[in-house]
């Protein structure tokens, strides 16, 4: 169909006024392929800010086989020539930017996306990307020496990624600095149950087939986000406080642990809700998988991921984190201890809230149990270096940190300074600096001895 005239004009003038913002502005340059992390110098990507990720993704168990098409919609922040995504291995099959087909190159893990007419500064751009293959997990000494990321099981698949394997089944900016809200559709095999981050929005069967959506509509790092498919035993309910609740359990492990998974997360939500703040996600709950391969637990946004439940303090720890390391998300990685530290110290909270011990000798059964000539003394765990950032110094020594600072400035402050924290950073980033700013100005005292010593220098600290 021919333009009419003044349809004609109406483009050109649009056309016009996009090409002088962007001649007024800077020149157009490619994004940076890294967000400036001195750990994972190409995780993360600049020159955008990452708003909300639409996933739509289809997987075979069978054969392993993941089919994706994800949309990102973000916001430029530097007039861009090109920009890049990060994606391990997945086959790309097309990318359109604004709906219109745009040229890609490939250089290992980085995607680098150059739309037909540059993106100007502050506007809002839309990339999707269509892809396929079989995802990997990573490997290495970072995670415990564990496989993580998109890893298959018997019955499906469990999808468990930090700190850097959310590219192994979707093209994002990886980094927590560049969080996002998210819609996750997941087509899998009728019969099996797809768990993801948020609420359900809805579920249901067309041929072979189970379709189900989940919407995380609070801003969330990118490992946090999973696709966790498999046979599950669900349960549904809300905590005495009033949270919804969602737990999957894997069957073959309804009897292989004595801690009751539903009742441990409806209590500690709300425990921690009266300790840390209130609960910042829409849902608590659990995933529980059959995943012998996987030497961990995970801080899934909304719902915890467990390789197989250990005990009740592991689930406390995971849902601590919830509060730090989910809602309150780490500026760069080296800061980790802000997410273990707490959730370990979480757990010896949990024991003097339930009796069985306090929280000071937790730390003497800490401390002492180390000899001033251990490794576990070297490692500075507000920069623990990549492949020993979860490294047991990062938990038990940052959690010491924190109850050697509760005995320096009294409960009252420090159960101040916990809510005060979350409140100050609630869905945003963090890092130690800013934790120990506003330790001293809630307990009105200098502070920086006692987390030079504990946290930045080398050594058995003495008592």
């Amino acid at each position: 169909m021919a333009l009419s005239r003044s349809a004609r004009i109406a483009a050109l003038v649009t056309a016009a006024a996009s090409f002088l913002t962007i001649a007024a502005s800077a020149a157009p340059t490619q994004g940076a392929p890294g967000i400036g992390d001195p750990y994972f110098p190409r995780l993360g990507n600049g020159g955008f800010d990452a708003r909300h990720y639409d996933l739509d993704v289809s997987y075979a168990p069978d054969t392993g086989r993941l089919d994706g098409r994800t949309t990102l919609t973000a916001r430029a922040t530097q007039t861009l020539s090109s920009f890049d995504l990060d994606l391990q291995k997945l086959e790309i099959t097309r990318v359109e930017v604004d709906g219109r087909r745009a040229e890609f190159t490939r250089d290992g893990d980085e995607v680098t996306v150059t739309p037909r007419h540059p993106l100007a500064e502050g506007r809002d751009f839309t990339v999707s990307v269509t892809y396929g293959g079989v995802p990997e997990p990573l490997g290495g000494p970072i995670v415990f020496g564990s496989s993580y990321g998109w890893m298959k099981t018997a019955d499906g698949v469990f999808v468990a990624c930090e700190p850097n394997a959310a590219s192994t089944w979707f093209p994002s900016s990886d980094h927590p600095a560049d969080k996002a809200t998210y819609d996750i559709r997941i087509k899998a095999p009728r019969g099996l149950t797809a768990v993801s981050n948020g609420r359900l929005v809805s579920t249901y069967d067309k041929d072979d087939s189970t379709h189900t959506h989940w919407r995380e509509s609070r801003p969330m790092a990118s490992y946090l986000a999973t696709a966790t498919i498999g046979k599950f035993d669900v349960r549904t309910g809300r905590t005495p406080g009033g949270i919804p609740v969602y737990v999957a359990i894997d069957p073959v492990l309804k009897d292989a642990n004595s801690v009751d998974v539903y009742a441990v997360t409806a209590a500690a939500t709300d425990y921690w809700s009266q300790v840390f703040g209130p609960y910042p996600f829409e849902e608590t709950g659990a995933i529980v998988d059959d995943m012998p391969q996987a030497a961990f637990s995970l801080e899934v946004q909304s719902k915890p991921a467990y390789s197989a439940v250990r005990s009740e303090s592991t689930i406390v720890h995971e849902l601590a984190h919830q509060w730090f390391g989910d809602s309150v998300s780490v500026a760069q990685w080296k800061d980790i201890w802000l997410n273990e530290g707490f959730a370990t110290y979480a757990q010896w909270l949990w024991a003097e809230h339930q009796g069985t011990r306090s929280a000071h000798d937790s730390f003497r059964a800490a401390y002492d149990a180390r000899p001033a000539d251990s490794a576990f003394w070297q490692i500075k765990p507000a920069d623990p270096q990549r492949d020993t950032m979860f490294s047991s110094a990062v938990y038990q020594r940052g959690a010491m940190t924190l109850q050697a600072l509760r005995e320096r400035i009294g409960d009252p402050a420090f159960f101040r300074l916990l809510p005060a924290w979350t409140r100050l950073h609630r869905y945003g980033n963090a890092d130690t600096a800013g934790f120990v700013r506003l330790a001293e100005r809630i307990s009105g005292r200098q502070l920086d001895d006692l987390f030079d010593t504990w946290l930045f220098t080398p050594g058995k600290p003495a008592l």
